[in-house]
């Protein structure tokens, strides 16, 4: 029994548990499915590329997707403490300032405008460059300053030779222009939620966290949500909350769990024999992601990251990081990038790109003749496609259904084909040339605007930012309100990503743990 039942150890779940668990009249549990933190991997920034497969992820995959011929895309969702921010790619970027203002003046959530979650970022970081109005120097968030590669710099230099303007920080105001990445590290080694928030919080004797629990789902009593059903050798156990059970799985998880707690749409439910507690149609509607493709390139030598493909340079990067910190293994690899139009209508960038300097490195890419290359990718900010998350069965260990629904609307097919040729003609630039041996994929052959569409629908991919299934508004017809309770039942919150009424123009780690730093202050009112 606790005062607050956290469902979800992720980027917000540590973050809950860490907050409410400050005070030391409340009574706190945090339920994971996943194990604890301990694979080496999660730590060593340059580690995330061994997380899309394995045990520490769902292994989800999307359904066929009828714009992109058919394939499904692996689509890897974490399975362990500190969810996302455990096995991302640690990029730290926020969003524009007119991303959360639309939650406010579009969505009806009032509360959630730039102004009002800007001290919510600050909060949380922990900057160890930046200061002033727009960063927190002292919070629990490592967010650290790389030292990029010299194939990183020399794609800036292109970035700034094609048009773009150099932007020293993407998170100041101003996104548009080309730069480097921070990332959510701190002395080298990664800043997920579960290190920077859980594990000082560990000690409080009011705070409890579970592992490797199977959920079943929310117990509700007369339209109130009272505790958790878990799963402890074949058998349900019940775990009873004294004020309110928040829902913290993210954007595939939490619509599951609320679909097998008998809330969602009626007639999906009753077809996989689950009890109708409470109709709730946009329950799992609405997602959004960023579909991105690759362009790849062939260099003329192993001037990037390749080379530590070979044992001899994985033992010389392994002394170096274990004397110094330094070197590969303390990068994200994702050092670079930036944001740019393909829209002029749009007010604000709606393309951004991540350049790795090597290639083989996303899931799904080969490598390149000759053995070295790079990795310039792009996706639409805003996309206009919306897809769902449903329920395949009414048993908790069955996939749900995700369809992604990519590039279901035209618009945002030609964004993803200007993307790819902004992309080209960065690599194409002088600065980049001495480098560059050819642009690998797309081949020469792609010429005309439908070789360009099919080509994006052939190589079109997740870029792990699912939102949107627990949509936050201020009318009926939205999942949750403004202070995330679900419409309809007593004591229940969802606290994730699937709140965000429409994605963020950027990765979307930050703007989840922003969420959870103002969802603790909403808890605590």
């Amino acid at each position: 029994m606790a005062d607050y039942i956290i469902i979800g150890g992720g980027s917000a779940g540590c973050v809950l548990a860490a907050r409410l668990s400050e005070d030391p009249d409340i009574s706190v549990m945090l339920i994971e499915s996943g194990p604890r933190d301990r694979n080496p991997y999660i730590h060593l920034p340059v580690g995330f590329f061994r997380m899309t497969a394995g045990p520490l992820i769902w292994g989800y995959q999307t359904e066929a997707g009828r714009q992109i011929e058919g394939r499904r895309l692996v689509y890897p969702q974490a399975r362990v403490l500190g969810g996302g921010s455990s096995i991302n790619a640690q990029v730290y970027t926020r969003g524009c300032a007119e991303d959360f203002d639309g939650w406010r003046d579009r969505d009806g959530c009032e509360g959630w405008g730039y102004r009002d979650v800007l001290p919510y970022f600050r909060k949380a970081e922990g900057n160890d460059t930046f200061g002033g109005e727009c960063h927190g120097c002292d919070g629990p968030l490592g967010v650290s300053s790389q030292t990029p590669h010299p194939l990183s710099r020399a794609f800036v230099q292109a970035g700034q030779d094609a048009g773009l303007p150099f932007n020293a920080d993407f998170n100041a105001g101003r996104q548009e222009g080309i730069g480097f990445y921070q990332t959510t590290t701190r002395n080298g080694r990664r800043s997920s939620t579960a290190v920077a928030y859980l594990r000082p919080a560990e000690t409080r004797p009011n705070l409890t966290v579970r592992t490797g629990q199977t959920i079943r789902r929310i117990l509700i009593e007369n339209g109130c949500a009272v505790g958790v059903e878990i799963i402890e050798a074949g058998r349900p156990v019940p775990l009873r909350a004294e004020r309110e059970v928040i829902v913290t799985a993210g954007a595939i998880g939490s619509p599951k769990l609320l679909m097998l707690s008998g809330l969602g749409p009626a007639e999906m439910l009753r077809g996989h024999g689950i009890e109708v507690l409470r109709d709730l149609p946009q329950i799992g509607r609405n997602l959004q992601d960023h579909t991105a493709v690759d362009v790849i390139g062939a260099l003329r030598g192993p001037f990037g990251i390749d080379r530590y493909k070979q044992r001899r340079w994985q033992l010389a990067a392994g002394l170096e990081y274990a004397l110094f910190r330094k070197g590969p293994v303390a990068s994200n690899i994702v050092e670079a990038g930036g944001y740019w139009w393909s829209d002029r209508d749009e007010a604000t960038p709606d393309i951004q790109m991540h350049f790795l300097p090597g290639a083989g490195v996303e899931e799904g890419i080969g490598t390149v003749p000759g053995g070295h290359g790079c990795t310039l990718n792009s996706y639409h900010l805003r996309p206009r496609s919306r897809g769902s998350v449903t329920l395949s069965s009414g048993d908790p260990w069955s996939a749900p259904c995700i369809d992604t629904n990519c590039f279901a609307e035209s618009y945002d097919l030609e964004r993803a084909v200007d993307g790819i040729k902004l992309c080209q003609d960065i690599l194409s630039q002088p600065s980049f040339g001495r480098y560059l041996r050819k642009i690998h994929l797309p081949g020469p052959e792609i010429r005309s605007a439908s070789d360009y569409r099919t080509f994006a629908r052939q190589h079109a991919r997740t870029s792990y930012h699912p939102v949107g299934t627990c949509r936050m508004g201020g009318t009926e017809d939205a999942v949750v309100d403004p202070q995330l309770r679900l419409r309809g039942i007593d004591r229940l919150r969802v606290c994730d990503s699937s709140v965000m009424p429409r994605l963020v123009s950027a990765n979307t780690n930050a703007a989840t743990i922003m969420i959870a730093e103002k969802a603790a202050d909403l808890l605590r009112i």
